[in-house]
């Protein structure tokens, strides 16, 4: 049996608004996951390298500034680098419609926009995160 899903939360880049990204956190863990929230202004290698310390199963990035497509781009080169694409990357922000299919193309799981509940939110992460999820994924 698969322990609690364990996430890594981060703040990438200069945004200094983490509101959002620690009401997350906390909804994620008050669900039952691992919560690890790296605290602001991290850059996509300490992201990443969070991520695999910790063994993260997810890795969500709350992104306010804009600067969405080179910080989740740079993220997941660095993940495809350390061979561990198997961790799915969600986004939440401020982060315009036409630019979610470019996310998606780029390899972000999933994107939250403003007005996504944080139910919304752990009931994401619960299907499509941790072991369980690659399981139902590798039998299907």
């Amino acid at each position: 049996m698969a322990g609690p899903i364990r996430v890594v939360v981060a703040k990438p880049g200069l945004d200094g608004h983490d509101r959002g990204a620690k009401v997350v956190a906390r909804a994620l863990r008050d669900a039952g996951m691992e919560v690890i929230y790296t605290g602001l202004h991290q850059t996509p290698e300490q992201i990443v390298e969070a991520a695999l310390q910790e063994d993260a199963d997810g890795i969500g990035l709350s992104i306010l500034s804009g600067a969405h497509m080179t910080l989740c781009a740079s993220v997941l080169d660095l993940l495809k680098e350390r061979d561990a694409l198997d961790i799915p990357v969600f986004v939440g922000g401020i982060i315009p419609d036409a630019d979610i299919p470019e996310l998606e193309k780029l390899g972000v799981a999933r994107v939250f926009t403003p007005g996504a509940t944080t139910q919304e939110i752990v009931e994401w992460v619960r299907a499509n995160v941790g072991e369980d999820a690659r399981e139902a994924v590798a039998e299907s």
